[in-house]
């Protein structure tokens, strides 16, 4: 009897480089560099992008791909010659759900959006003349997911990207070199019941009714990412809170997840409650709290006076171990208008930069908000972040992956 060899699916090779940004760590690719079938939205980039991450995981672990299974390392992101005048080039960003068949491209990640520059400059969508021997350069990147426009300052040293330095990043271990972002215009355009405003519902304040929680005052945003803001003692919390406090106890998930939902159909982002968890990306939740002493993640004090507010925010069902960059950007901009929470939580007053305490440390947001035509403007954002590529080559999937 003769038996037949069994046929099995090789493994594509596909061109990446796995990069750390801000807080964050994500696949990058070329669009080019992908498989025709993942060139195009659908389908077979979502498929082909979860089976690199290792996702969906029963185990939660990504133990068979790039994921670190934590919402801050579960990321792919696509760079291609921009579409738009006056850009370098279009940043799409995917973040991968870990335990379901899920990409989220509801939003953006600004702690990646970091490395968009480097990586720009890196892999040839920089003509080299325009670079400066030594100094920095400002790439310009078209935020596709949403339709923004960030500024990303990379150092340059010897015609190179300059990645070492002394610039230390609270949640990252290592000091790397800085880089400055500009989030410009980064307010969306809302489509609530405030249609066109940084604040969805037209107020700066809401009353939102969570069945099961009670009537929480919220301020809810459209800058950076579209963000719930809450104050922590109306749900039980100091605003000190690290990661163990919260990410062990379901319940408690389940009230995040409960305000994140009934705030996602307040800001018109969904219609119904029972969308939600298609859209796990957006918005956030976030929880404030005037300044007091605590102890960081690291083991590093943070005095009360060091700071202006604390903040705590969940990503992908679990509160984040430092801040979304993204989140940052919402948070100094809210810092920056009297009367939100975030601003109160401050001690109130007009202000053009925010230090907020986080699980990991401190991070510094700067944001100037003005008033036209009586609706709340923010021109830009601006924070320090560093990058760093951690490996590049080529990942590998079964070439059974792609459908069809």
């Amino acid at each position: 009897m003769t038996h037949r060899p069994q046929i099995h699916a090789p493994q594509l090779r596909i061109p990446a480089t796995y990069l750390r940004g801000g807080t964050s760590k994500g696949v990058f690719f070329r669009l080019d560099d992908l498989p025709e079938a993942a060139q195009v939205p659908g389908a077979a980039r979502d498929a082909l992008l979860m089976r690199v991450i290792g996702s969906p995981d029963p185990y939660a672990k990504h133990t068979d791909g790039m994921g670190g299974a934590t919402s801050s390392t579960s990321k792919c992101v696509i760079i291609s010659k921009s579409t738009q005048p006056d850009h370098d080039v279009d940043y799409l960003y995917g973040q991968i759900s870990i335990d379901t068949a899920f990409v989220d491209w509801s939003g953006n990640c600004g702690n990646l959006s970091t490395a968009v520059g480097p990586f720009a400059i890196a892999n040839g969508f920089i003509d080299r003349a325009r670079l400066p021997e030594n100094g920095t350069f400002p790439v310009r990147v078209w935020q596709a997911n949403i339709g923004k426009t960030i500024v990303c300052h990379v150092p340059i040293a010897n015609g190179e990207v300059q990645e070492t330095g002394d610039f230390e990043l609270d949640g990252v271990t290592f000091p790397a070199a800085e880089i400055v972002l500009e989030f410009i215009d980064p307010a969306d355009e809302g489509e609530g019941e405030g249609g066109g405003s940084m604040f969805p519902t037209g107020n700066l304040v809401d009353d939102l009714d969570v069945p099961g929680v009670g009537t929480l005052k919220v301020t809810m945003i459209n800058a950076g990412i579209p963000t719930v803001f809450v104050n922590a003692v109306d749900i039980g919390y100091t605003g000190t809170e690290l990661q163990d406090a919260i990410n062990g106890n379901p319940d408690e998930l389940a009230m995040f997840e409960a305000i994140r939902a009934h705030g996602a159909v307040r800001m018109g982002l969904i219609r119904d409650v029972s969308e939600a968890p298609k859209r796990q990306h957006t918005p956030k939740v976030a929880f404030v709290a005037p300044p007091a002493d605590y102890t960081a993640s690291s083991g590093k004090r943070i005095a009360a006076g060091e700071i202006d507010l604390l903040v705590r925010a969940l990503s992908m069902g679990k509160l984040h171990h430092a801040m979304m960059g993204t989140a940052a950007v919402a948070i100094g901009t809210a810092a920056a208008i009297p009367g939100t929470l975030v601003s109160d939580a401050a001690g109130g007053g007009a202000r053009t930069a925010v230090r907020f305490g986080h699980p990991s440390g401190t991070l510094r947001v700067g944001a100037e908000a003005v008033q036209v035509d009586g609706q709340w403007v923010v021109r830009k954002a601006v924070m320090s972040r560093s990058a760093r590529v951690l490996m590049e080559g080529a990942v590998r999937v079964p070439a059974d992956t792609l459908p069809g």
